[in-house]
């Protein structure tokens, strides 16, 4: 630290350009990895939803099924004028209004897909999934193992 007198007899104070420029870039720096890191969490927490929407709605087909015994591929009885099963469901409780708007294909998912059904009159065979994503194999919303769903 120099101390000797600057030539109008004060001492100079404050940060020089370059200190500022480092200062400014550090800052950026670490603003840009909080927002990477903030979309990271936002495309896992999609994720999660839509994998929880698909293992819902797969649940309350498969108790569905049970609880009238439907077989693995059979279709249900037509009840107020359709075997939609996604219809049924919503009608007899199983599933609310958001799970059934998802099944009918009028609302995506969290991350922007949209969800399919192969067939909707038709029960699923075992292991397959009555509902699918269509960011499953762009953004992997397909479930590892629903073996037990």
């Amino acid at each position: 630290m120099n101390l000797t007198p600057s030539p109008k007899g004060r001492r100079m104070s404050g940060l020089t350009l370059l200190e500022m420029t480092v200062v400014i870039a550090v800052l950026l720096s670490l603003i840009t990895s909080l927002f990477i890191g903030a979309n990271a969490w936002k495309r896992g927490s999609d994720r999660s939803t839509c994998l929880l929407n698909q293992r819902n709605i797969q649940l309350a087909v498969r108790s569905y099924q049970n609880l009238y015994g439907y077989n693995f591929g059979g279709r249900p009885y037509a009840e107020a004028g359709t075997q939609d099963i996604g219809t049924h469901l919503h009608q007899k409780g199983y599933i609310g209004d958001k799970l059934a708007e998802l099944i009918q294909g009028t609302t995506t998912c969290p991350g922007g897909g949209t969800y399919s059904r192969l067939t909707p009159d038709m029960f699923p065979l075992n292991g397959q999934l009555y509902v699918t994503c269509s960011l499953s194999a762009a953004q992997n919303h397909q479930p590892q193992n629903h073996a037990d769903w």
